[in-house]
């Protein structure tokens, strides 16, 4: 039976930081970005891939906001908006990666799952926003528009800019999670998760209802990883490894670390919240709950066997 591999994409793996955000510039990236996961397949890999929709969900909340003032079409809360980005997303996925395996002789049936993820409506992250959604603004144009919508910004820790954040429960449990299981164990390539998922949360007589906020797609990710019982876990962003005291003059890359390594970092404050934080959180909690290896890396070096920092129990 082939190992299952969970690749969870980050925004950048379908829009560029510097990219107007076209759907040109979107399809040519996630072509580009299912091409390097081929060698995995070739490798005899079964894939989950997840993927992040700061950016795209960004937007559809712009578009939102500009529909309502100028033709008074009525607002869609974040919940229909992070369904409206994993289906866009997930087809955009889809026939790329169907596009890729035409010109191999791979042969695997491509699908995407609209996923809900339940959280605790009771979870302390909903009175501390801390998520960041959407573009990057210049301090004025946050401000003004924190006036306007009642939302809430922070700067970027990398100084890019100001961005929309808000709350990030943590996820209990993906919903769906066999289905993807079942689906991936045959042999498919499944997309899941995406944005980490839609968040939702269950009354006492098990009533399933929306709630506005956004789960962390790594910590979704981890979890549909570990429910999966995935053999490795790969987390995509834009840089090759993880760093310490990342952007200074000192700056240091990590090629393996242990758990514990990990956490003495984490807890140092190495790794920020908007950041590379919720991806050490991710990846620890995968290796702890299975003994197996979490891989934090870019999309250039994923192909190569030994790529990323490592983290190993």
């Amino acid at each position: 039976m082939n190992k299952i591999a969970v690749v969870a994409l980050g925004g950048n793996a379908l829009l560029r930081g510097n990219e107007a955000g076209t759907i040109e510039q979107q399809e040519k990236n996630t072509y580009d970005t299912c091409e390097k996961l081929v060698p995995l397949l070739e490798r005899g890999f079964n894939l989950v891939i997840t993927h992040g929709n700061g950016p795209q969900v960004g937007n559809i909340l712009l578009r939102n906001e500009a529909g309502y003032k100028e033709y008074k079409i009525p607002k869609m809360p974040l919940d229909i908006c992070v369904a409206d980005s994993q289906g866009g997303i997930g087809y955009m996925i889809e026939r790329q990666m169907r596009n890729v395996l035409s010109k191999t002789s791979l042969k695997r049936n491509v699908i995407t799952i609209i996923t809900q993820v339940l959280v605790d409506v009771k979870d302390p992250a909903f009175d501390n926003p801390t998520k960041p959604i959407g573009r990057f603004y210049l301090k004025e144009e946050a401000d003004l528009l924190a006036k306007a919508n009642n939302w809430v910004f922070k700067e970027d820790p990398r100084k890019r800019g100001w961005r929309k954040v808000v709350a990030s429960p943590k996820p209990i449990d993906i919903i769906n999670k066999k289905v993807i299981r079942d689906l991936v164990k045959r042999g498919n390539i499944v997309i899941a998760a995406g944005g980490g998922g839609i968040p939702i949360y269950k009354h006492e007589n098990k009533y399933l209802e929306a709630i506005e906020a956004v789960v962390d797609k790594d910590l979704a990710s981890s979890l549909l990883a570990r429910e999966i019982n995935a053999d490795i876990f790969y987390i995509i962003t834009d840089v090759p490894k993880v760093y310490l005291n990342f952007n200074k003059p000192n700056q240091f890359r990590l090629d393996k670390i242990t758990l514990e390594q990990a956490r003495k970092y984490f807890e140092q404050g190495e790794f920020p919240t908007g950041s590379m934080g919720p991806k050490i959180q991710a990846a620890v909690e995968f290796v702890e709950a299975t003994g197996k290896e979490a891989v934090i890396t870019n999309e250039e070096e994923i192909q190569l066997d030994n790529c990323g920092t490592r983290i190993v129990k």
